[in-house]
């Protein structure tokens, strides 16, 4: 039998976990950079959790059962269990609070075909506590600042406005919201003409699906319908952002009020990271404001704005497969230590600790024997290892490069 692992998962091998974590060091440094502390939180949460208020649909979790019969799902998502942590183990902090994240996730495709990846790797932040233009426009600037850490070319940034885009769905019959819903975020026009609606809905249907482009044609564009107070602060708010992201002159935003997200805890902006890399589009991140989420798990049911996104880092390392900056091997060690007997076995170990003691990080591999002089430096030469140290029982040493030319000899 061949063992392999299940369907929807797979290993990472040293070279992948090398390649891995020099996308996620970078972007750690500039979360770190902007403030913000990692959090590690559960990989198995109780399912009231992770639905986050049936915001999350229970079909896409990866469902668990204990001894107690407690129903346990494996996370989609951090933003929930983040959200959880925060109002129920960091009472009395000091708001805002800004955290960040590299965790897998794991997710079922509702379509359940075979071999469907269901295990993914990302890296992200939420900014809680910090409500209003200036936390949205925090968490859309960061974005941008990660991808330019890694030095990442021709993507830009759609943003929407789930509390607009929801509260212009209530026009519509409420027996008819979820088909309109899903018609605009498909761009299915065609649904859009089959529908019951009335003229004057069908037009507003038709506006909101072209409720996307450049930000002063879409701003414009929504200034023709019939909006309420409510509504109009929202679109205000939206263009005092846009008129914020853009003065910083990092990049330019694509307004889309038909962007609505697959988990549906967003109350502010939504966004998706969009590369167009190969002339192919892919969303390599999502994020958004979810003002109502932690008053969920809150035992005073006080909510607490939130804004955050997540990068995928599955998606990145495709991207950046090409660009030459992903190491191509693991990192070889810097020392083999080689006892030239049993008896120097002991002596070998103490020369390898203090050759490890340094300030930075030096890489000693033992020598575990049964190899002769040449099969050794073989090894070595075959590693990429930079020195070898002969050590005696009496603790003197041989050292030498991999070339096998003599460097120096110390005698204790």
């Amino acid at each position: 039998m061949v063992y392999q692992p299940p369907a929807g998962a797979r290993d990472l091998l040293p070279l992948d976990v090398a390649q891995k974590r020099w996308i996620e060091d970078r972007l750690e440094q500039v979360f770190q950079g902007w403030g913000y502390h990692r959090i590690i939180t559960s990989t198995l949460e109780r399912m009231d959790t992770l639905m986050a208020g049936d915001a999350i649909e229970r079909s896409t979790v990866i469902q668990l059962q204990n001894l107690q019969e407690e129903e346990l799902g494996l996370r989609p998502e951090l933003t929930a269990s983040i959200a959880r942590a925060a109002v129920t183990r960091m009472a009395g902090i000091n708001y805002p609070q800004r955290l960040y994240y590299n965790a897998n996730v794991f997710g079922r495709s509702p379509e359940l075909k075979h071999n469907r990846q269901q295990e993914f790797y990302q890296a992200g932040v939420e900014l809680l506590g910090g409500g209003g233009i200036v936390a949205d426009a925090e968490v859309l600037l960061l974005v941008a600042a990660c991808l330019r850490a890694l030095k990442l070319q021709n993507w830009h940034l759609i943003v929407g406005e789930a509390g607009i885009t929801r509260s212009l769905l209530k026009a519509f019959p409420a027996d008819l919201q979820s088909k309109v819903r899903r018609a605009i975020a498909n761009l299915d026009r065609v649904m859009i003409e089959t529908l019951p609606l009335s003229n004057e809905l069908r037009d507003r249907a038709k506006i909101m699906l072209d409720l996307r482009g450049k930000s002063a044609d879409v701003l414009q564009k929504i200034s023709t319908l019939d909006l309420d107070f409510r509504q109009q602060e929202a679109v205000n708010n939206l263009s005092s952002l846009v008129e914020l992201i853009e003065s910083q002159g990092k990049f330019s935003l694509i307004l889309d009020l038909s962007l609505i997200q697959t988990f549906d805890y967003y109350t502010g902006i939504v966004f998706e990271v969009v590369s167009d890399i190969g002339n192919q589009a892919r969303v390599i991140g999502r994020g958004g404001r979810y003002d109502k989420l932690l008053g969920l798990y809150h035992p005073q049911g006080e909510n607490i704005p939130g804004t955050g996104f997540a990068l995928f880092i599955e998606d990145l390392y495709h991207l950046l497969l090409t660009s030459g900056q992903l190491p191509q091997t693991t990192p070889a060690s810097n020392w083999l230590v080689v006892p030239e007997n049993t008896s120097a076995s002991a002596a070998a170990f103490a020369y390898a600790d203090k050759l490890r003691s340094s300030t930075h990080l030096v890489r000693v591999e033992m020598e575990l024997g049964g190899k002769n002089s040449q099969a050794i430096q073989e090894y070595a030469r075959n590693r990429g290892i930079a020195q070898i140290a002969w050590i005696k029982a009496d603790g003197s040493k041989t050292i030498k490069s991999v070339n096998n030319q003599q460097l120096t000899i110390h005698n204790s």
